[in-house]
């Protein structure tokens, strides 16, 4: 690769002024995010236009599923970037590259495991995460054509996740922006013109996906700097394979256990009816813009945390966080006064019936009040996986979804009635900032004599 190629990225992670710096990352990385949270709530708004909660609802109950298969690519891809990032701030391109094609291989063979697992067991599976009669043919229909396109949905986020460590913010914008555009407009035409429903809406998004990805093949066979997909199979070790899985698992767990608490609060909800199943899953969608937005700031200024740890640059990394924690608190607090007093109209995008969406509003009150720190906890998590922390990264995790979020369900849900089923992901969300926190400023950064603590400003 040619030198004006390297210097783009060095002077990205390295050289550029901090601000500067993190909105080069984080506002393409956010534009990309909430590119992919219109591609994920595209599906529903669409099917919502046909006025049947059970088609909603079915949506909402296939998502754990494709929320492991999430899990497994989020894993891999941030995993990979992370490494990728430190190995070429440490000038080893060459093992970047190795690093890159495992993580390709990696993707392609557990989608095709996917494939064949879910399409094997589907109703079974659906059954297990509370489709009732209503709603089982249409989540049926709607995850057996998602599952089929399992290699493209895995490598798309992969892809996207190591061409960031790589310095090609734009060019991730551009594949997510591609494979919406075209799942945005084949949504209305397959739902709606051809009447083809929920499984119409499983068909768009797998063309999305096909064309997202094959966009970050031809950037990586073409213009990549630290990556790669050729086979270098004989250089693969389990050692290395391991060290990707451990830096990614902080985010592949918090994928699946958002999966496994969205079954478990879908089984909760089926006690009050399909009604209630819709209202949660729309107010999931209008407060999930606001994670994922906090989320995206975070996930595109890591390989910049990543790169600067594996230089030994201290200061800059003291800079960025404090800087980050300023960025998150006000965007957060602004989005969630946003989706405060146009609940109404937003809701209504994805529900018709009136009851549905009145329950939803209900719902989406208590899910917006830890909107505004949110982001720290993103900051806490993906700092502590950039400086190879991956160990603490995934207690903070676990503590949030697992040991929070699912014994609050059931406990909120016993005192509150259907609220409280909301109110539980506040509180988890609350008390997994604190806990991300209390373990950023306890945590000593091991393996780099330049990186000791972490700054007292944070």
């Amino acid at each position: 690769m040619d030198e004006r190629q390297r210097s783009r990225s060095q002077e990205l992670f390295q050289d550029k002024p901090v601000w500067n710096a993190i909105f080069a990352m984080a506002v393409p990385s956010c534009i990309s995010i909430l590119v992919m949270v219109c591609y994920n709530m595209a599906d529903m708004f669409f099917v919502g236009q046909l006025g049947d909660t059970a088609q909603v609802a079915a949506v909402s109950v296939a998502g754990p599923v494709f929320s492991l298969i999430t899990a497994v690519s989020t894993m891999i891809g941030m995993g990979g970037c992370s490494v990728i990032a430190q190995t070429a701030g440490q000038g080893k391109l060459r093992e970047a590259k190795i690093y890159s094609s495992m993580c390709f291989y990696t993707a392609v063979f557990l989608g095709l495991l996917c494939t064949v697992v879910v399409l094997t067991g589907a109703d079974s599976i659906l059954k297990a995460l509370g489709a009732n009669e209503e709603i089982l043919p249409f989540a049926g229909s709607y995850m057996r054509i998602l599952a089929a396109g399992a290699v493209a949905m895995l490598l798309s986020v992969v892809l996207s996740s190591l061409i960031r460590a790589d310095g090609a913010v734009r060019e991730g914008l551009i594949g997510n922006l591609a494979g919406t555009a075209v799942n945005i407009v084949l949504d209305p035409i397959f739902i709606l013109v051809l009447d083809m429903g929920i499984a119409g809406a499983a068909i768009a998004t797998l063309i999305g996906n096909v064309v997202s990805s094959s966009f970050y093949l031809w950037y990586i066979l073409k213009k990549a700097e630290y990556l790669s997909i050729r086979p270098f199979f004989g250089n693969y070790r389990l050692k290395e394979f391991f060290h990707i899985l451990a830096v990614g698992m902080p985010n592949g767990i918090s994928s699946l256990l958002a999966g496994a608490a969205s079954a478990f609060s879908n089984q909760l909800l089926s006690a009050y009816g399909t009604d209630a199943i819709a209202a949660m899953a729309a107010a999931g969608k209008t407060t999930m813009v606001i994670s994922m937005l906090q989320m995206g700031i975070c996930m595109g200024v890591q390989p910049m945390m990543a790169y600067n740890y594996g230089a030994g640059n201290k200061e800059r990394l003291q800079e960025i966080l404090k800087k980050l924690a300023i960025l998150t608190l006000l965007i957060g607090s602004a989005a969630m006064l946003g989706c405060f007093f146009g609940r109404g109209a937003i809701i209504g995008m994805f529900l018709k019936n009136a009851q549905a969406a009145a329950m939803g509003e209900r719902l989406v009150i208590f899910l917006l009040i830890a909107s505004p720190v949110i982001g720290w906890y993103y900051i806490g998590t993906n700092f502590l996986q950039a400086s190879g922390n991956a160990a603490a990264a995934t207690v903070v995790l676990l503590t949030r979804q697992g040991i929070i979020l699912i014994p609050c369900l059931y406990l909120m849900n016993t005192l509150m009635g259907f609220t409280g089923i909301a109110a539980a992901h506040t509180a988890a969300d609350i008390l997994s900032v604190i806990i991300s926190l209390a373990v950023c400023r306890m945590k000593n950064i091991a393996g780099n004599p330049h990186v000791k603590e972490i700054p007292r400003g944070y």
